[in-house]
């Protein structure tokens, strides 16, 4: 059986790692290489880094930081957040990226998906999804949650695998920073119709709601952020008591 993988996520803005509730009021939680360090030698299996920065200024400064994050660190890491081109995926990967993510450019123009994934091979794109319920069914949303689509959460989970993603970093906007545990039903109906790993992201705030998502979720990898780089959880520790409940994880 597969290991689950933990992931911590760090939003990057301007060069700085910040995490907020919900998508906005942002704390600063940090410089992103040595946080990335940190979770590398802690026994996190990769790390995301998400790109917030609203300008392509700010993004010039993100490609200089997966250079300095793939010289110190030596676990695999995805980043996202911008990507529109295979110009731009080309850059992060020879960067030392070992995967990308794409969002809103892929929900705008769905090819971009059968493009980077043709030219780079499915194993390096992810594709992320942001969905909130709206009268009981999951919607799509955009920019950071602030858009929303006519895209349901479970077409379009389809529509990536057909398309050649070869994961899913599913968020939960309604649990997204609120630290009450994984959108679990969601993540089970999505494991039970696609065939790639589905990353699990939104709601973190516990040992068992990692847990949760992976055995209630079915979830192959759960991503958090501020439980993490807060310290109120630490991974060996989180990783030792999923061990003890029969969940398979790399220590």
């Amino acid at each position: 059986m597969l290991t689950k993988r933990i992931v911590p996520c760090l939003d990057i803005k301007n060069g700085r790692t910040v995490k907020g509730v919900n998508f906005v009021n942002l704390i600063d939680a940090g410089d992103p290489v040595e946080l990335a360090k940190e979770y590398a030698t802690h026994g996190a299996d990769e790390l995301v880094f998400l790109d917030i920065s609203a300008t392509q200024e700010a993004r010039k400064t993100t490609k200089d930081m997966v250079l300095k994050v793939a010289e110190q660190v030596n676990i695999p890491f995805t980043v996202g957040g911008g990507i529109s081109s295979i110009e731009d995926v080309s850059i992060l990967l020879k960067n030392g990226a070992d995967k990308v993510s794409v969002n809103s450019s892929a929900v705008k123009r769905p090819q971009l998906i059968n493009e980077l994934s043709e030219k780079f091979g499915s194993q390096c794109i992810v594709v992320a999804i942001d969905a909130k319920q709206v009268n009981d069914k999951w919607k799509v949303h955009l920019a950071g949650g602030t858009i929303e689509t006519e895209l349901n959460l479970f077409d379009w989970a389809q529509e990536v695998e057909q398309r050649g993603a070869g994961e899913i970093l599913f968020t939960s906007m309604d649990h997204d920073g609120t630290k009450n545990g994984f959108a679990n039903e969601a993540l089970a109906r999505l494991s039970k119709m696609v065939n790639i790993p589905i990353i699990a992201s939104g709601g973190a705030g516990s040992i068992q709601h990692f847990s949760d998502a992976f055995t209630k979720g079915k979830a192959d990898a759960a991503l958090a952020a501020s439980v993490f780089h807060f310290g109120e959880i630490e991974i060996i520790q989180l990783k030792k008591e999923l061990q003890k409940q029969n969940i398979p994880v790399r220590l």
